[in-house]
């Protein structure tokens, strides 16, 4: 248990690899035994067709939830399901005890297509700072860590993206157009250019491994749901990487991101990226000032 005066690093010191075995077991236990065997009332939809959530989802993060708060007394759990449940739990992320912020399953629908494109996120945060993520794909059994101030790993591996190599296109996985409003299809409209590569983005949790494992460049997402993303940026952030939002801040968990925002494998993809973001919906304000017609978006 975490003593009175003991910190958050700490707690990490002693218990981190007790997180990873929780979110290993969760994965053993509630996810793997229904992959690729769901049954049709084990699936639902959330807001939409495109929205989907399965019994995987519920009861991994029951099981993550109840765990997580015995490791660390006093804290409390920030997830995908129960969000939707209570909107009102995802106000947490603004207070003073220590937040999980848990996916359990990242990827439903690759999930539920019996995709293996799928993986489970875990993420520790304070007062909206990030201090410790685990992201795990249980098809492959991997697991990338990252502690703030501490690198990110790969299976005990350090990961380091590095920049780009030069030449060659910026890979860049970007928000599927069923999740934008015609606005973030407007600046991401910006990504089509000469040098960059875009293309629809899957499991965001696996985007991110790609990029701070160096096999991806960046993303641009037009959503700021912190399960989503929390893992993954703490987790590019410590392989070298860097997130920037439309205003050219960083991104914050607690929410009031510009949208749509990037991670990528380092600051000067970042700003890279962000300008061709931001570029996008400057001329469109500018064209509708003037009484130009803006292009179609479909």
């Amino acid at each position: 248990m975490i003593g009175q005066n003991e910190t958050i690093e700490e707690f990490l010191v002693h218990r981190s690899a007790d997180v990873a075995e929780a979110v290993r077991k969760a994965a053993a236990a509630e996810i793997m035994p229904r992959f690729r065997r769901l049954a049709e009332d084990e699936v639902d939809q959330k807001s939409g067709p495109h929205d989907l959530v399965t019994d995987a989802d519920r009861l991994a993060e029951a099981y993550l939830t109840e765990v997580l708060g015995k490791l660390l007394p006093g804290s409390v759990v920030v997830g995908e399901e129960a969000v939707h449940a209570d909107p009102a739990t995802y106000e947490a992320l603004q207070g003073d005890v220590p937040v999980w912020i848990v996916d359990p399953v990242d990827g439903t629908r690759q999930f539920v297509h019996g995709d293996p494109g799928f993986c489970t996120l875990v993420a520790l945060a304070h007062r909206g700072v990030l201090h410790a993520s685990w992201t795990y794909a249980p098809v492959p059994d991997e697991l990338a860590t990252a502690v703030r101030g501490g690198g990110a790993h790969l299976d005990g591996e350090r990961l380091w993206a590095g920049p780009p190599a030069p030449g060659r296109d910026l890979e860049v996985a970007t928000s599927h157009p069923d999740f934008t409003t015609d606005d973030q299809k407007r600046a991401l409209l910006g990504l089509w250019t000469e040098g960059i590569a875009p293309r629809p983005c899957g499991s965001a949790g696996l985007e991110y491994l790609a990029v701070a494992r160096g096999a991806s460049d960046a993303t641009a997402f037009s959503w700021e749901a912190a399960w989503d993303h929390a893992a993954g940026i703490l987790l590019v952030e410590e392989a070298g990487g860097a997130h920037l939002t439309l205003t050219g801040e960083p991104f914050r968990i607690t929410g009031g991101n510009a949208l749509p925002f990037t991670t990528a494998r380092d600051a000067a993809t970042a700003r890279r990226i962000a300008e061709l973001l931001g570029a996008e919906l400057l001329g469109a304000e500018r064209a509708w000032r003037h009484g130009d017609q803006t292009p179609g978006i479909s």
